[in-house]
């Protein structure tokens, strides 16, 4: 069987920002889209928290934004499939999660195959899941960090796009290492988004390679 292979567009796209919280990756992204780093445009911010900062912060930006309630929906493919449905609406061409705290099922992934990213506090594939930063502590790993990936059915562990070293350093604690790694995630998830829409990110099987500029 041929090795799948997907090449990223090179064209200006429209983003669909999801989050739960106060969407801090979200703020990076649009802030680089704003000094004209990324060719894009945020479409959509979607939450499923009514409250979310982050829906309130897109909000002052003049941003568009959607609140869907789980709780009107029978189960999370049907929650998953209005989600699509608004997405495809406004023509997204990559979702960015930025802290959804909602695992998207295997229909959302595969609508949007290589179309969703993520960026997770580790260098996966070391230390998937939740309050990861403990985890490396308690290991005692010398290094931890950030990566952006692209979403697979399999919770973080997608092909992954970049990642950012950080020292775990002795009297680190949960707090302190999470701050350093968030500075970081704030740098490599806006170039990620860059580098997607310059058409430069190919997809082999489970690597992603990073093409010269034409």
């Amino acid at each position: 069987m041929a090795e799948e292979t997907f090449i990223s567009p090179k064209k200006r796209g429209r983003i669909a920002v999801f989050l739960s919280g106060r969407g801090s990756n979200f703020r990076a992204i649009h802030d680089a889209i704003l000094t004209g780093r990324i060719n894009a445009d945020i479409a959509l911010v979607f939450s499923n928290v009514e409250d979310a900062p982050g829906l309130q912060t897109a909000r002052e930006r003049g941003l568009e934004t959607l609140y869907l309630n789980p709780k009107l929906y029978p189960n999370r493919e049907e929650y998953d499939k209005e989600a699509v449905k608004e997405a495809r609406k406004r023509a997204i061409d990559l979702i960015c999660l930025a802290g959804y705290m909602r695992i998207l099922t295997p229909y959302f992934c595969r609508e949007f195959r290589h179309r969703i990213m993520n960026i997770h506090p580790a260098l996966l594939p070391s230390f998937p899941g939740l309050h990861v930063q403990k985890k490396a502590i308690d290991w005692g790993v010398r290094y931890s960090g950030a990566t952006v990936h692209f979403v697979a059915e399999e919770v973080d562990m997608g092909p992954i796009i970049l990642q950012a070293v950080v020292p775990v350093l002795q009297d680190d604690t949960e707090e302190t290492l999470s701050a350093r790694i968030l500075k970081e995630e704030h740098k490599i998830y806006p170039e990620a988004v860059r580098l997607f829409f310059e058409g430069r990110l190919e997809v082999r099987g489970r690597r992603v390679f990073i093409r010269e500029n034409d």
